[in-house]
């Protein structure tokens, strides 16, 4: 019995690394069905196998987080990837995937695109926003169009960890992929080649090595919508919130009507970024609106 990763999921296989770095292709138990447990990319698993092409995998090991988009396990952080021009830089919008990251017990890290093509009245803005979300304990890094990834402190971030990149369309994770991983477009190509475009062309996800971490190779959070967030946990997801939650009047207190919220005086005092709590207020709406689920 050999412990190790499973970092492909394709046709009913299964990819799993040992710790000594050696992959073997492995099906499923058949009890996992009756379970009704599947097996993901990220899972850390038990496993036996005779050759490196018969393995079987026996069993999972508790997962810390997982996600239905992409179907994977055992996330350390979600790069958000926003662009600060062409699109423009949007703070709601960055604040939608935190959320999102948030409720998945993933840690967030900001990566600002396309910042060779800011005007300095735009870096103002920006700065501005970019300082109140480093006070949150959010790490931001900065790239350019030109995808420099020399940047010391991205490996930092890479290193050892299993990380999804989330982002609206246009801001270039595709590239920010094919750049980090050179020979990533390559392989893509030749898989969809060697298995055709017909109907056994599957969609995978696989966990691609990148500065000696993993980086899931399908966007995360394709949908940005709060169906899965309770109204009572949203409070939860503000980290800026969270450190004033105890200073409130009334415990579980939502930091809307309630009197003496710290959250809402701090607000007024221009302790909190305005544009957080009104996000705040935005979603919490939202959330209150949604129709019930049947």
């Amino acid at each position: 019995m050999s412990d190790g990763q499973i970092i492909k999921a394709l046709s009913g296989f299964y990819y799993v690394k040992d710790n000594e770095g050696e992959v073997y292709q492995c099906r499923g138990r058949g009890i996992f069905r009756k379970k009704k447990e599947t097996p993901l990319v990220g899972d850390w698993v038990e496993f036996e196998a005779p050759n490196k092409t018969d393995g079987t995998v026996t069993k999972l090991k508790p997962r810390k987080n997982e996600l239905v988009r992409p179907p994977i396990a055992n996330v350390d952080q979600a790069l958000i990837a926003v662009s600060v021009k062409e699109p423009d830089f949007s703070t709601v919008l960055l604040d939608r995937f935190l959320v999102l990251v948030e409720a998945s017990h993933i840690e967030p890290v900001i990566l600002l695109t396309k910042m060779d093509l800011l005007t300095d009245k735009d870096k103002e803005k920006l700065d501005a926003a970019i300082a109140a979300y480093e006070a949150m304990g959010y790490p931001c890094l900065s790239l350019s169009t030109a995808w420099p990834f020399d940047d010391e402190h991205l490996s930092e971030r890479l290193a050892n960890k299993v990380s999804v990149i989330a982002g609206q369309s246009g801001v270039g994770k595709s590239s920010f992929l094919n750049h980090l991983n050179p020979d990533l477009s390559i392989e893509t190509n030749a898989i969809s080649d060697s298995l055709g475009r017909g109907k056994h062309t599957t969609r995978h996800v696989e966990l691609i090595p990148v500065l000696g971490g993993y980086v899931a190779d399908t966007p995360g959070f394709s949908s940005l919508d709060f169906q899965s967030i309770e109204l009572t946990t949203l409070p939860e997801l503000f980290p800026d919130f969270l450190a004033l939650r105890d200073q409130c009047k009334f415990r579980g207190c939502m930091h809307i009507n309630e009197p003496k919220c710290a959250v809402k005086e701090a607000y007024q005092q221009g302790e909190i970024a305005p544009f957080r709590y009104e996000h705040y207020q935005q979603f919490y709406e939202e959330i209150k609106q949604r129709k019930p689920r049947y």
